[in-house]
């Protein structure tokens, strides 16, 4: 052996006993914690309550609370970074207020950006991010949106969602990458690396959450608790369950996610949330998951039983944080249901101090005790010029050209009259979809950034030949964008039994078309839309789903600056029957359609 290979090998050697003793010492430091922590110490840690909710800011150091969240729209008075790194401070001052001092985890749904906050910048949703089939590119954006998170101070974002969806009437679809198993896996894990980092004792990354564990899009529709398709159940042999569902977390695992956050949905019958085989024998025996899971939202309460029973169900079952509601079940009340359970040993002790220690172990190893507070001096990163950048490049490698005829793309960018038309042309809120600002997104100007309108008009040379018709009524000129599609909605709202465009969308197309005007359609939505008998009139159809706050992106597309490599993640129905997805093919497109100039 060679004196540099056994330089190499003992420098190896002496990192490998470095991090293996640094690991020790954060092990016994949560040993010594936990042995000093009451009962009542132990379930706060095991509890997590949105900030809405809360009765007084006192309750945290009164119930020794463990975390805090903001569901969607939970923010403060004043919606700006700074107000959330300063609210966001006030919380944790109140935590290491209590008497072992352990600072709060502040969970968010950063799903594509840090989408709660107005100014940030807003990423597309992960069904375009799958349509450009590129880890390195979802990693970058993992890592922007960690860092705009991150400089408010929030540590943990509840994605990525790794979910594969099978069935796109589901209000969730645009949260999956891909309905194929093997594309998922392969960008939530670039996700993950991006959220946390090599190191996850970094300053600038943030704690990642695999969701929803597990089966969340195989749902058979109808089968949900009030109709509801990610509570409904998933009825597969495990063989296929592990095959399609479970694959990717494996590989999110390996790459060290630090949470993972159960399902709202049942397997077989049996509800996630109370499914010791899968959250314990499965997820943290078979697969070694080492982190933390949590359950989601007053999902608990959907376990067969009473309130009492739920909670030791679940917990028995091995959820160690239970994301509590403020509605029929408010936080104090679930405390005390709690603390009697174990005080009546309907959970043991063991499960409390396994649930605590991963919970404790996964703060210490972020250095959350080290560094409680928030970096205001990262607050520049927020909904920077850089990033804004970046998510105009992830807009621009989402589009799927879908039809181009006579090659009418891309346009020139001077001497032609142009309309734009449709009610998303001029529309931020419903290019960004759900989970922005507000929990089911809103029309309109929610944020700063850049219409499809706004894009063209700065892109060509001279922006007075580019009109603008809502309705098409009064459209002129030698060819027209109208952009259509879904209004903003998340899950519940989301679920659709018919997914054809609304009459008003192919209202203002055909009367444009019967001007005589080629149009090319934009369309913006959550997943794919019937449009097969429509779309042979069609002129030219850019499948845009929902690209966030960038719009130049779409305008750089539609002029050429830059030719569309985006390719379907999911297939294309003709009809409604061929949902939910199989192996049958004659859509009309397959996975991996895309034209490009």
């Amino acid at each position: 052996m060679d004196k540099i290979s056994k330089i190499l090998i003992a420098t190896l050697f002496a990192l490998s006993f470095s991090f293996s003793d640094d690991q020790s010492i954060k092990d016994q430091f949560i040993s010594d914690l936990l042995e000093k922590m009451t009962l009542e110490e132990k379930i706060g840690q095991m509890t997590q309550v949105d900030r809405q909710f809360l009765n007084d800011i006192s309750d945290i150091s009164k119930y020794k609370l463990g975390s805090l969240l903001s569901g969607g729209g939970s923010a403060p008075d004043v919606n700006t970074p700074v107000s959330w790194a300063e609210m966001y401070d006030a919380y944790q001052q109140e935590a290491l207020k209590t008497p072992l001092a352990i600072p709060l985890m502040y969970g968010i749904d950063a799903v594509h950006g840090h989408n709660n906050v107005v100014g940030a910048t807003i990423f597309p949703h992960n069904i375009g991010l799958g349509a450009t089939g590129d880890p390195q590119l979802v990693e970058a954006v993992s890592k922007a949106t960690a860092l705009e998170v991150a400089a408010t101070g929030i540590d943990w974002t509840f994605a990525p969602c790794i979910t594969v969806p099978r069935d796109i009437r589901w209000g969730r679809t645009y949260e999956g990458f891909s309905s194929d198993p093997e594309l998922v896996t392969i960008l939530g894990t670039a996700a993950v690396k991006g959220f946390q980092s090599v190191k996850l004792d970094n300053p600038e990354g943030i704690l990642a959450c695999a969701k929803h564990y597990v089966g969340d899009g195989g749902t058979e529709f109808g089968t949900g608790i009030d109709g509801l398709v990610d509570r409904g159940d998933v009825k597969l042999s495990e063989v296929e369950f592990r095959e399609i569902h479970l694959r990717a977390y494996k590989k999110v695992i390996e790459a060290g996610v630090a949470t993972i956050m159960a399902s709202y949905n049942s397997f077989n019958g049996e509800k996630i949330h109370g499914s010791k085989y899968l959250l314990t024998d499965l997820l943290k025996n078979e697969l070694n998951f080492k982190g933390f899971v949590i359950s989601d939202w007053a999902a608990i309460d959907e376990i067969p039983g009473d309130y009492k029973s739920d909670i030791i169900t679940a917990i028995n079952a091995g959820i160690d944080m239970v994301m509590v509601s403020g509605g029929n079940e408010p936080y104090p009340k679930f405390l005390k249901l709690f603390k009697e359970a174990v005080n009546e040993g309907a959970i043991p002790m063991s499960r409390i101090d396994d649930a605590v220690r991963r919970i404790l172990l996964v703060k210490k190893n972020y250095g959350l005790f080290d560094r409680p507070f928030a970096d205001k001096s990262l607050l520049v990163h927020v909904g920077s010029d850089e990033h804004r950048e970046l998510a105009r490049d992830a807009v621009r490698k989402s589009l799927v050209l879908l039809k181009n005829t006579n090659q009418l793309l891309p346009l020139k960018k001077a001497g032609l009259k142009i309309t734009v038309a449709g009610k998303g042309a001029d529309n931020l809120g419903m290019q960004l979809g759900g989970w922005s600002i507000s929990w089911q997104g809103d029309m309109g100007y929610t944020t700063p950034g850049t219409t499809i309108l706004e894009a063209v008009k700065a892109t060509v040379t001279d922006s007075n030949l580019v009109q603008y018709s809502v309705n098409g009524s009064d459209a002129t000129g030698d060819v027209a964008i109208v952009v259509v599609g879904e209004e903003p909605y998340a899950e519940m709202k989301g679920d659709r039994d018919e997914l054809s465009l609304n009459q008003s969308d192919l209202d203002v197309i055909s009367t444009i078309q019967a001007k005589g005007i080629p149009v090319i359609v934009v369309l913006i939505s959550g997943r794919p839309m019937l449009i097969t008998d429509q779309l042979p009139q069609w002129d030219a159809l850019l499948a845009a789903w929902l690209p966030g706050t960038e719009g130049q992106g779409i305008a750089d597309v539609l002029f050429g600056d830059y030719s569309p490599t985006g390719k379907l993640s999911f297939a294309w129905p003709r009809s409604m029957d061929q949902l939910p997805f199989t192996d049958e093919n004659d859509h009309l497109f397959e996975i991996g359609y895309g034209l490009h100039y």
